[in-house]
């Protein structure tokens, strides 16, 4: 990446209609002073906290400037600040201004799940062909993508940006910033349900990424979703030509033959464009499987060396909460707590189910409350029963009052415990591991099963 300043004053008062004063320049964007780096733009976002609160901070931290719509309090007496009249509204502003200047090509990523890994695939994958701009962490929704934007080094080859939302609307509103050459729709699942009420609904909130792909763009979709040809057909709504298929349907562009487990990961056979491939990828998965196909095509039409992208999947590994493996005092822990919905559980469990036990070492489920899923809520919980049976679990720990359906659901056999809350079903936990256990914890966010986690990396140091 070029070492030439992100933002001067100067540009930057342009992007957002502001006013600057002092003469600075940036060498990147923040929001937060916890992870501010020297030369930064520090945004004083307004949310649950006034970022004005901590203006002062993160210019004696080291930010070249703050944009702040009032004048901070307890700072120099003339601090050097852009001064807008909305702050977010500047944040956006600087994310087109840096969309618009860039000559990058540039992929949008959403779906129901898999979105932050298909984003951190072709991360790594274009790393290998350019200088890649990407979507830190999961920063998705209205203040996270103009960030991302506004991040982008001028000499950037590829940009790959996540696109998340809860409600309709809110992918029109952050696309049309992003303004992609290619959009992939990794699936559509019962997510949101408390808030769109059909996953018909859900489909048609997704498609609105196809209103803001360039002229001439490529639209990614999975072939074997339910709700492919309603995607399809919003794409054709949106006057795109070149829909692209991936999955295992036949005549998908990215077709999967066969998913071979191997350690950790996997070796996977598919048919791209007619051509067979043979790709090792460094994380276990039917559904990761996928994502890689789908990023796999997202690299070609972005132009990018296939070859070389390809050969980085070797090297990826499950992100942490989203499948990342580690040991516990002998017992093999799959970490899934960062989120959860009826697909993506159904995803980690044949997870579990693929993996190797050896007697009388056990398969080992812990799930908490998927949430947001409306008035079929109490039904969703209940059909887990079904793959955690394909899984050949043969222990079942349950917390949170939705997942009390799925308690009721399973056989006695292989109820381990049930608890209100994470944090009351940890003892019950570990007191039954044993060596050679491998245990699945996942569950949605707000159902907290990072306790879990905390509670299996504790046991681990408390081995070493």
């Amino acid at each position: 990446m070029s070492t030439a300043p992100l933002w001067i004053a100067e540009e930057a008062a342009v992007a957002t209609g502001g006013q600057t004063s002092g003469r600075w320049s940036a060498t990147g964007v923040s929001i937060d002073t916890r992870t501010l780096a020297k030369g930064d733009l520090f945004v004083a976002l307004q949310g649950e906290r006034d970022g004005h609160d901590f203006v002062a901070s993160a210019l004696e931290k080291g930010a070249a400037a703050a944009m702040v719509s009032r004048r901070p309090v307890g700072v120099a007496a003339d601090p050097p600040v852009l001064v807008v009249s909305d702050t977010q509204a500047g944040l956006e502003g600087l994310g087109r201004a840096s969309r618009a200047r860039s000559k990058a090509r540039i992929v949008a990523v959403t779906g129901s799940a898999g979105k932050t890994t298909t984003k951190e695939m072709l991360h790594l994958m274009l790393a290998r062909c350019g200088a890649v701009a990407a979507s830190a962490a999961s920063y998705n929704n209205h203040w996270g993508v103009p960030l991302s934007l506004a991040r982008m080094p001028r000499d950037t080859a590829y940009g790959v940006f996540e696109i998340g939302m809860n409600h309709a609307g809110e992918i029109r509103a952050l696309v049309k910033q992003v303004r992609p050459h290619v959009t992939v729709i990794t699936t559509v699942v019962a997510a949101h349900l408390e808030y769109f009420g059909t996953v018909e609904a859900i489909a048609g909130a997704k498609a609105e990424i196809f209103e803001g792909l360039e002229p001439g763009g490529a639209a990614i979709l999975p072939a074997d979703n339910p709700q492919f040809e309603r995607l399809k057909q919003h794409a054709r709504t949106c006057g795109v030509d070149k829909i692209l298929r991936f999955g295992a349907a036949a005549g998908a562009d990215a077709q999967l033959i066969s998913a071979e487990p191997q350690a950790n990961g996997q070796l996977v056979t598919a048919d791209v464009g007619g051509t067979r491939m043979r790709l090792a990828i460094g994380a276990a998965g039917t559904h990761i499987a996928m994502n890689a196909l789908a990023a796999l095509l997202a690299v070609r039409e972005l132009g990018a060396d296939v070859n070389a992208a390809t050969s980085a999947l070797a090297d990826f590994v499950a992100l942490k909460g989203r499948g990342a493996r580690f040991s516990a005092g002998g017992v093999d822990v799959i970490d899934e707590s960062y989120n959860a919905n009826p697909g993506s559980m159904s995803a980690a469990l044949a997870v579990l189910g693929k993996t190797h036990v050896r007697p009388p070492a056990r398969r080992i489920a812990v799930l908490g409350d998927m949430l947001e899923l409306g008035s079929q809520s109490v039904d969703l919980h209940r059909a887990i029963a079904t793959d955690l049976a394909a899984a050949r679990a043969d222990a079942v720990f349950l917390c949170g009052p939705n997942m009390r359906a799925l308690w009721d659901a399973i056989p006695q056999r292989s109820r381990g415990a049930y608890a209100e809350s994470s944090t009351e079903l940890v003892q019950e936990l570990m007191r039954t591991l044993r060596a050679g256990d491998v245990v699945l914890v996942k569950g949605s966010f707000g159902s907290r099963m990072s306790v879990i986690i905390d509670a299996l990396k504790a046991r681990e140091a408390a081995k070493a």
